[in-house]
């Protein structure tokens, strides 16, 4: 299966910071070119750490007021967290707002996997390295929808391409596919009940499919069957396809 790559989608023209880039600067980066966060690297463009808006509104927050009272001694001032905030409240360059370490992406790696990435993380951009750990792109949440405005035509082909004729070794017509919106409709006739579990599990892996519609029907369940006599059975049900 042919995932689309994150460095198919990204974009190369980052902004970015240098650790030493004063506050004030990365809030004029941010505003300038109407981002929400963007990496820190260093002299070999390597990143270091990330800034969001989150970090520079944290930093104005937690500055003390010279017009208010000072505030009292917290407990949670010493915790983990407590002493970030009190860190990038005294910031005065990116280097001391950042957050690191930073979460990243290769460009080698599949669309899918940076959507796991950034629902795990829960972030909405990504830097992007290259093989050496460098700095090349940078992948939004908005650059991975773009998946989902591929042409049906093209997940028609690939689900005929790759999963009828590649992975289950059948005539490229003999199981009718057609795809509306992104959604996969599979109708016809098949040999085992597992074919048909193979051939909706795979569809739905494909780039730009929304959900699969199965109307598959089988002639041998073969569910309940031993992985062993599976394979016995598939090569006997195979060479009696060919005669």
């Amino acid at each position: 299966m042919r995932h689309n790559k994150v460095g198919s989608v990204m974009t190369t023209e980052v902004v970015r910071a240098e650790y030493g880039t004063p506050f004030k600067e990365v809030a004029r980066l941010l505003g300038e070119h109407r981002i929400s966060g963007l990496p820190v690297v260093d002299d070999d463009e390597k990143v270091i750490g990330v800034i969001s808006e989150t970090d520079l509104l944290m930093r104005q927050a937690e500055s003390p007021d010279p017009a208010e009272p000072r505030k009292r001694f917290r407990l949670a001032d010493l915790t983990h967290e407590g002493r970030i905030r009190a860190a990038k409240s005294r910031a005065r360059t990116a280097g001391q707002l950042m957050t690191e370490p930073a979460v990243t992406v290769h460009a080698d790696e599949t669309i899918v996997e940076a959507a796991r990435i950034m629902a795990q993380h829960r972030v909405e951009r990504l830097p992007v390295l290259d093989e050496e750990q460098r700095l090349v792109g940078i992948v939004t949440r908005r650059d991975l929808l773009q998946v989902f405005l591929r042409p049906d035509a093209d997940i028609h082909d690939e689900v005929v391409d790759e999963v009828l004729v590649r992975a289950l070794w059948l005539a490229p017509r003999s199981i009718d596919v057609s795809v509306t919106e992104g959604v996969v409709t599979l109708s016809g006739h098949m040999e085992r009940k597992s074919e048909t579990e193979i051939a909706v599990s795979m569809t739905r892996q494909i780039d730009g499919v929304v959900a699969v519609v199965s109307k598959l029907t089988h002639r041998l369940d073969d569910s309940h069957i031993q992985p062993e006599e599976q394979a016995l059975h598939g090569v006997a049900d195979d060479w009696l396809r060919r005669l």
